[in-house]
């Protein structure tokens, strides 16, 4: 049996300059970080030489190839598992449309924890190219890369999508006082509301591809991105919260669907309150919100969004891992 943990994410600057409509024609960054909520992933030998798949439903098949679930399933044909194993998966949060990258972090997590079933311990870097490759070209989904990287690599980083496809991942360099002085600023409420990410990272391709005008402005997120990297690199985090507020400013113009009557009447009071800047998690509509705001200022911005519920998250600086092994 093996038992793989990979970390969820949250994006703070330059989402959706992942895409490939934007970055294959002016190269993309995103500033990132793992948190301390996982996807667990246990991959086990079956008695027999059926493949069982465990997640909010059941599989259970013949050949690998019948499995539905589409990243099982590819994965395990990437592999070339064809029978004999089980696999089951659970997650500390809501697996799907919370803009944590949930899916990502599963395809990472299941490709660990396949390669080490199969007695191989293979790169960050590896899980993450393997996991772009299934979800976006075998599977299709019109997603961008920076979850896999993110769940691939764990902790604070600032990660670049260049033309030619390929990906640097470059350390957020702070002092570990400078980063609890930043965790200590955020806050995150869970909406309540779960959408899925296609039809709206689809919208956003689409209209970054054909108008300038969106490709403008995501070029002015990817130099906040940028900015904030820097910036972080030299101690300096109270620039965040302005420029969370402005790339919110930006982002929110895109594409329709971003955010909704709930969201922004959450957010005026979150700045009424004292925030000085959040944004949606993930392509938007739902999921969580995120704020950040002077320690001296959260309770009243708790009281503001009292309907919603606080979930704390912490940094985490690792990424996948296997945890077990018997």
């Amino acid at each position: 049996m093996i038992i793989s943990r990979t970390p969820l994410r949250v994006s703070f600057l330059g989402g959706g300059s992942d895409l490939p409509a934007y970055y294959r024609r002016h190269g993309g960054a995103v500033l990132s970080m793992a948190i301390d909520k996982s996807v667990y992933v246990t991959v086990s030998r079956k008695f027999d030489d059926a493949v069982r798949v465990s997640y909010s439903r059941t599989e259970e098949v013949e050949h690998a190839s019948q499995v539905e679930h589409p990243l099982v399933r590819e994965a395990l044909a990437m592999l070339e598992i064809n029978g004999g194993v089980e696999i089951t998966s659970v997650a500390d949060v809501p697996a799907r449309g919370t803009g944590l990258g949930s899916s990502s972090s599963f395809t990472v997590g299941l490709l660990n924890a396949l390669h080490a079933y199969r007695g191989r311990h293979v790169s960050a870097g590896t899980l993450a190219q393997e996991s772009c490759q299934i979800e976006i070209e075998r599977c299709g989904e019109p997603i961008g890369k920076q979850d896999q990287y993110a769940a691939a690599f764990g902790g604070f980083n600032f990660i670049r999508f260049n033309p030619d496809d390929t990906v640097n991942v470059e350390k957020v360099l702070c002092q570990p006082a400078l980063m609890a002085e930043l965790q200590s600023h955020l806050l995150f409420f869970y909406t309540g509301v779960t959408r899925p990410a296609s039809a709206l990272l689809q919208k956003q391709s689409r209209q970054l591809a054909d108008d300038d005008c969106q490709a403008k402005a995501m070029g002015e997120m990817v130099a906040l991105a940028e900015s904030a990297y820097s910036r972080l690199c030299a101690g300096q985090i109270d620039v965040l919260g302005s420029m969370l507020h402005a790339a919110w400013q930006i982002k929110r113009k895109i594409a329709d669907g971003i955010t909704n009557g709930q969201i922004d009447e959450a957010y005026d009071a979150a700045i009424e309150a004292g925030a000085q800047g959040g944004k949606v998690l993930g392509a938007g509509g739902g999921g969580f919100l995120m704020f950040y705001a002077a320690p001296a200022c959260h309770d009243a911005i708790r009281k503001a969004l009292c309907k919603l519920r606080e979930t704390p998250f912490s940094f985490a600086p690792r990424g996948s891992a296997i945890i077990f092994v018997h």
